[in-house]
């Protein structure tokens, strides 16, 4: 196909929004290893999104940093001498060098260690070695580059660019059901993990919005929650969810688990045994139990890399069954986390198959046609079925879409 029959079909495509003949089938399986794919979402739909970087309690003092690599970009979350918490590109604005190194620290000034230029903690620059050597500098002008910032329940988000809603609307269909558990107030309960996996980012967003392999392929879940689990989709948000039945498991420690959870007072009847999941759009997930949180990140590294980025918070609570129940947590998730790693690993390595192009969704796998719809509206090559010719990212843009 020519280039321009190849933007005319993006276009018509485009305007085909409403009866979407399309809607209730997968995207294709080029658009998760195709650069050019990988190019466009990187614009179009992670620049723009909302991204976790950690929670207020990592950064407790004045100089307390955190960074988030994504995108091509380090930003460097910092809490300043007026305790208020911002973000910024980790960059020095003299020749462009990283600032700061790692996952976090703290520091009285952020002082760049190639040529000592020194920025506040609220990103001013307040010193350039031989100033007089820059006549044309404008010192209020040339401070650290601001970024985006929401605190949602003590989370820390960050986005590098402006555009659609905030992190609480996003999830303010949910509010009344994240509220009890008093995020505010948490705490890590262990380190930041990251894993490579070779695959595309949208596999893991898929698999984790998935309920129809839960019955497949994850016997521990099914045993803690026999046919209980349930999804729905939201405008920004997927929400899946299954209770604690009280047939005990034939597994040790989800049986132990299942008898020792203990009763946490604040939070409701219904959520005392529940688990909650939830994706915001498009590849940040919390995990919510009575015991704990945990929040991941899908983090897109290349178009059959990513990175999951993980840690756990909980509510101070020196109780042995709750410090038993944790622990006994952690041994169930590693194990459904094995197994979804088997099970995406699987996709993509099926997906690099000529025979394959796209598959149909059920009506009730509403989160994956959630998604789905969204990257048509977002990116209209979606809607090719074949992989069209090398470049075509550079020729179409956010503007492109109407």
């Amino acid at each position: 196909m020519s280039n321009k029959e190849d933007d005319g079909v993006v276009a018509a495509v485009a305007r085909t929004i409403e009866n979407d003949p399309q809607d209730g089938w997968s995207l294709p399986a080029w658009v998760y290893s195709d650069p050019d794919y990988f190019a466009a979402e990187m614009a179009r739909v992670i620049r723009p999104s909302w991204q976790v970087v950690c929670h207020v309690s990592d950064v407790p003092v004045a100089g307390d940093w955190h960074t988030l690599a994504y995108a091509d970009e380090s930003i460097l979350v910092v809490r300043g001498n007026d305790m208020a918490v911002r973000a910024f590109t980790n960059v020095c604005r003299h020749r462009g060098s990283r600032l700061v190194d790692g996952a976090s620290g703290c520091a009285k000034k952020l002082v760049c260690p190639y040529h000592a230029w020194t920025y506040d903690l609220d990103g001013r620059l307040t010193g350039v070695p031989a100033k007089r050597d820059y006549p044309m500098l404008d010192m209020a002008a040339s401070g650290l580059t601001p970024v985006d910032l929401e605190i949602w329940h003590g989370f820390v988000f960050v986005r590098l660019e402006r555009g659609g809603p905030s992190v609480a609307s996003m999830m303010a269909p949910y509010e009344m059901l994240v509220a009890p558990y008093r995020f505010e107030d948490m705490r890590a309960i262990g380190r930041v993990t990251q894993r490579p996996r070779a695959v595309n980012w949208k596999n893991v967003a898929d698999n984790y919005s998935d309920g129809l392999h839960i019955p497949v392929a994850h016997p521990g879940l099914t045993r803690l929650f026999g046919k209980g689990y349930g999804i729905e989709a939201e405008a920004h948000v997927d929400r899946m969810w299954g209770a604690l039945i009280d047939e005990p498991s034939a597994s040790r420690s989800e049986r132990m688990y299942q008898a020792i959870l203990p009763r946490v007072d604040h939070l409701p009847e219904a959520s005392q045994r529940l688990w909650l999941y939830f994706k915001l759009w498009p590849n940040v997930a919390f995990d919510i139990y009575p015991d704990q949180i945990d929040f991941m990140q899908f983090i897109p590294v290349s178009p059959t890399k990513t990175l999951i980025r993980e840690i756990s918070y909980a509510l101070p609570d020196a109780r042995r069954e709750m410090k038993a129940a944790r622990y006994l947590n952690w041994r169930i998730n590693r194990q459904v986390n094995l197994e979804d790693t088997a099970l995406i690993q699987r996709v993509q390595d099926g997906m690099a198959s000529p025979s394959f192009t796209v598959g149909p969704l059920g009506e009730s796998e509403a989160c994956l046609r959630a998604f789905c719809r969204k990257m048509r509206q977002l990116i209209p090559e979606s809607r090719m079925e074949r992989q069209p010719a090398a470049g075509w990212s550079h020729r179409c843009s956010a503007s492109d879409v109407k």
